[in-house]
């Protein structure tokens, strides 16, 4: 979010000690190595006139237009010029003009040596051991705890070994940092994708991982134009996806923002303006669920939503209407034994909710195993890389699919 802001004075200095505090009267700010991030406290506009709302947060140094990527105490803003940022213990914490908690890193355990707070160069906030030998060592960091942006290095999703789901939540509006109505977040039912929520109900979806890229974002390989290397890691220790800039001193940032895009945009200093180059959409087939089950959204044709081959809408006098608001059902039943496929190409899977998932098998044996289910409606494979692996099976309605042109994968429907 860019906005107007109450110029700071910055020190040269990127840490602060336990014998160290930031208060907002002394303004002074906290600032990375090489000078691209900044941490202070700050006042968005709108506060001037509905009294003081102050808030501590990271935005980029250099750029003119003040753009913050992370602020700590979004939900409990202090309501006077007197609060202060100080180490307590091994706790970062965030005290009003009652000297009341209203932000903290929350940390348990026993103090063994002093911990020092550190800005890294690129704008994570860290909680570290002091001892030279132990400086790697991070107690906490604002990277696992995003507000509405994604910074490069930053990982979405999910850790496994704390559970800590790590999403982006928009601002309520342009002047207001506590948490939005819109969240993008990772879905681990049936295969990872991301979701876009608006108040926990699902507006988007990008589509499983299918080894190149979320399969409903082809675009994401033209990515590497505007120097974005991104990357999807699935083990025993995390579901995340996390992004680089490839050139020095350009500046990226992912966002989920309170008018209901997900964008990835780049500042470009010759213009003074973030550049947008990918965006979430409201246009057809974008939005979740565009048409009815066991159809699929098509927006190069005049009637956007087809039922797929085998099914037909369920009042016959809709004919080859459009299906938004019409169910598809299927024209003959199912016998089980004696059933056949229909290679349905270039779409997004649809949604994997309750799939069955198996990515040790290929394309042949989760056939068979559709074949020996009698629920199962579709397979698919789970990676389209070199020549496709895995295996996922649906036994619900298909919803959600979209057909593209020269994108997506193939999906085999009963």
């Amino acid at each position: 979010v860019s906005i107007l802001f109450r110029h700071a004075f910055s020190i040269n200095v990127n840490t602060l000690s336990s014998t160290e505090s930031l208060t907002i009267s002394s303004n002074r700010t906290i600032v990375s190595l090489g000078d691209d991030f900044e941490l202070g406290f700050f006042k968005p506009a709108a506060s001037l006139r509905n009294g003081d709302h102050w808030y501590l947060g990271i935005w980029y140094k250099t750029i003119s237009v003040r753009t913050y990527v992370w602020v700590a105490n979004r939900n409990h803003p202090i309501s006077s010029s007197a609060g202060t940022l100080k180490i307590s213990g091994i706790n970062l914490v965030l005290l009003n003009q009652s000297n009341i908690t209203v932000w903290s890193t929350n940390l348990t355990g026993a103090v063994r040596s002093p911990v020092v707070a550190e800005l890294l160069s690129n704008g994570n906030f860290v909680l570290r051991d002091s001892k030279p030998n132990e400086q790697d060592r991070l107690l906490w960091q604002s990277f696992d705890y995003p507000t509405d942006t994604l910074l490069p290095h930053m990982k979405l999703g999910l850790d496994l070994k704390t559970g800590n789901n790590r999403f982006i939540t928009s601002w309520k509006n342009s002047y207001d940092p506590s948490s939005g109505y819109l969240s993008n977040k990772l879905d681990i039912l049936g295969l990872p994708e991301f979701l876009v929520l608006r108040e926990g109900v699902t507006v988007y979806r990008s589509g499983p991982w299918d080894g190149i890229q979320f399969s409903g974002i082809p675009e994401m390989q033209r990515w590497k134009d505007f120097n974005i290397v991104y990357n999807f890691t699935e083990n025993k220790e995390e579901i995340a996806f996390t992004y680089r800039v490839t050139t020095p001193k350009v500046y990226a940032r992912l966002t989920m923002n309170f008018d209901g895009y997900l964008q990835l945009s780049r500042w470009l200093p010759e213009t003074l303006e973030w550049n947008v180059f990918w965006q979430t959409s409201a246009a057809d087939c974008e939005v979740y669920m565009s048409c009815t089950p066991n159809s699929y959204c098509d927006p190069t044709k005049t009637t956007k939503c087809n039922c797929i081959k085998g099914f037909e809408p369920r009042d016959p006098r809709e004919g080859a209407l459009d299906t938004t608001n019409t169910d598809c059902v299927r024209k003959t039943q199912l016998s089980c034994n004696g059933d056949g496929f229909f290679w349905l190409r270039n779409i997004t899977p649809p949604d994997t909710a309750g799939a069955i998932v198996d990515k040790r098998i290929g394309l042949k044996e989760c056939e068979e195993r559709c074949i020996e289910n009698c629920n199962c409606t579709a397979f698919a494979n789970t990676n389209i890389q070199d020549g496709g692996s895995g295996c996922v099976l649906w036994t619900r309605e298909l919803e959600d699919i979209r057909r593209y042109v020269d994108a997506g994968q193939d999906l085999y429907v009963r």
